[in-house]
């Protein structure tokens, strides 16, 4: 655990010198390289900010002041201000001293930016199988993945349809849906609207409107469903 947290540590380190770094030598910028998304770019001090974050949570829950932390782990006030602010990457000793002094392993003191960053993998074909409406005319779910945090709450599913499946098009829920075809051909219907889907296409609808497989053509049809919606009581606005 240590040797990862050096690394980590010493990675941060050297990107802050690199991002410091002027002149023709100095290495390309963030703007180099865009990503074709237009979603906002991560806080360059996220890991930071959930160290400070998580600093100040365990100290409030042990009643201590920030003098009295700053003089059990051996910094000064300022210092461990700016920790707990987020404004200072902290050397891996001043986080060793910092787990002691609030009697913590290492890891603990990393738990909130471990939250917010879930994975989930799923072999091939090992898909969770779901039972929802519609499974019972030969459309069979499969759930490729779950994350546990975040805002948004997001359903991969691989849909097909057998041969003998049954047209479906009363699906209603929140959040959106994105379909996308893999195998086969089917008419699509998406509230007062019908769309002719082949492998390739992609379909984005909001999934509160009455929606569904009309008509399907020969043979197996095969596509992925990705649904989103905000978590409870994370309804924006």
């Amino acid at each position: 655990m240590l040797n990862a947290l050096e690394d980590m540590m010493a990675r941060r380190a050297r990107g802050t010198e690199d991002q410091n770094r002027t002149g023709p030598d100095a290495p390309p910028s963030a703007e180099h390289f865009p990503t074709g998304s237009g979603a906002p770019r991560n806080d360059p001090r996220a890991l930071e900010k959930a160290l400070g974050l998580r600093v100040r949570q365990l100290r409030r829950q042990q009643d201590l002041s920030v003098a009295d932390l700053s003089a059990a782990a051996g910094l000064s006030t300022g210092m461990l201000s700016k920790i707990e602010n987020g404004q200072i990457s902290p050397s891996l000793t001043s986080v060793h001293s910092l787990a002691q002094a609030l009697n913590v392993p290492i890891s603990a003191l990393f738990a909130l930016a471990e939250d917010r960053q879930d994975c989930s993998y799923v072999a091939a074909g090992q898909g969770v199988k779901i039972e929802r409406r519609g499974t019972k005319a030969g459309h069979i779910y499969q759930l490729l993945g779950h994350l546990l945090s975040g805002d948004l709450a997001i359903e991969p599913y691989m849909i097909t349809l057998s041969a003998d499946a049954l047209p479906y098009t009363s699906f209603s829920h929140s959040g959106t849906e994105l379909i996308y075809m893999l195998e086969g051909e089917l008419c699509y219907r998406h509230g007062d609207r019908s769309y002719d889907l082949k492998p390739g296409d992609t379909l984005l609808f909001d999934s509160q409107a009455q929606h569904g497989p009309e008509t399907m053509g020969q043979g197996v049809i095969r596509y992925l469903s990705i649904i989103v919606y905000p978590r409870a009581g994370n309804t924006g606005g």
